[in-house]
């Protein structure tokens, strides 16, 4: 028992990380690295937990925004069903609405900007898990995530032209996708790669950031799906438990979390984000060279 309190106690803290760091540009899956290697959680249930916490953290997206996809998919039925009207109709054709055509456009982005990192996923996620999985490596990228941040932030801000998601194109949507790319390295951020991507094709940051979450769904629930499939074997009731606790943690810490960033962003910019990577990142390394932290 006591080992399964300690085992509780453990991924509530890691769980804690994962709601708060998820949807902020500071890298949840470095945070997590960090954090598991100062407490000793690590191996293959640390590796699973992780990936279930992190939908937890998605369902917090889905709960706020139930509105916008709501509504998106019901419109986006509706066009579908317009559409296969037209084509059997043999009399008078019925336009799709602005509702309508804007859920299409919205899935259309998504599925867009969903397929750089699905393709890099599915050729490379063993070699990521093996070499890239460790505190060095999310040090750099938390250093190298920064610095990108704090380099175009302010030059890219002039060029945003992008306010709402909805006026975001095709082009733009790859442009984020590619961007995302980038969160395959522990410690880059797929919040601040996607952002960054956004500015780069002329988005704001309020309207790259909602994009974002959006794009977190399909992308990390086929992420997590895959490495779930690989690791689930071997189970115990009581680690389902924990699983269950850390869900649960991980869903209302997000869900407080990104209400609170997506009022910050609208006042403030993303460079006291950029600082704080940096100032973790040279804390990091200091203690992997001081073997306090372990490779």
């Amino acid at each position: 028992m006591e080992l399964n309190l300690i085992l509780i106690l453990k991924a509530v803290i890691i769980a804690i990380v994962e709601g708060i760091t998820e949807f902020i540009p500071v890298s949840s899956t470095g945070h997590m690295i960090i954090v598991g290697d100062l407490i000793n959680f690590k191996g293959n249930f640390a590796n699973i937990f992780s990936i279930v916490i992190q939908l937890g953290a998605i369902l917090a997206i889905v709960v706020l925004y139930w509105d916008k996809l709501f509504g998106s998919v019901k419109e986006l039925f509706s066009a579908m069903g317009t559409i296969f009207g037209n084509i059997s109709r043999k009399g008078k054709v019925k336009n799709l609405n602005y509702k309508q055509r804007n859920s299409i456009k919205f899935w259309k982005n998504i599925i867009i900007a969903t397929i750089p990192a699905m393709i890099l996923g599915l050729l490379f996620d063993d070699l990521i898990d093996k070499y890239l999985f460790n505190s060095l490596t999310v040090a750099i990228g938390l250093f190298v995530g920064g610095f990108l941040l704090l380099l175009t932030e302010r030059p890219l801000k002039k060029k945003q032209k992008t306010m709402d998601i909805d006026g975001i194109n095709s082009a733009q949507a790859l442009k984020v996708g590619v961007f995302q790319c980038l969160a395959m390295w522990p410690g880059m951020s797929r919040s601040s790669s996607t952002i960054i991507g956004g500015w780069f094709g002329g988005i704001s940051t309020v309207a790259a950031t909602e994009f974002s979450f959006f794009l977190a769904i399909p992308v990390m629930i086929g992420a997590s799906g895959l490495k779930i499939f690989k690791n689930l074997n071997g189970i115990t009731s009581g680690e389902w438990l924990v699983l269950a606790i850390g869900f649960l943690v991980a869903f209302i810490v997000a869900l407080i979390v990104v209400d609170k960033f997506v009022n910050y962003l609208k006042k403030k910019p993303m460079k006291t984000f950029a600082i704080y990577r940096i100032f973790v990142s040279i804390i990091l390394f200091v203690l992997i060279f001081a073997n306090v932290i372990s490779l």
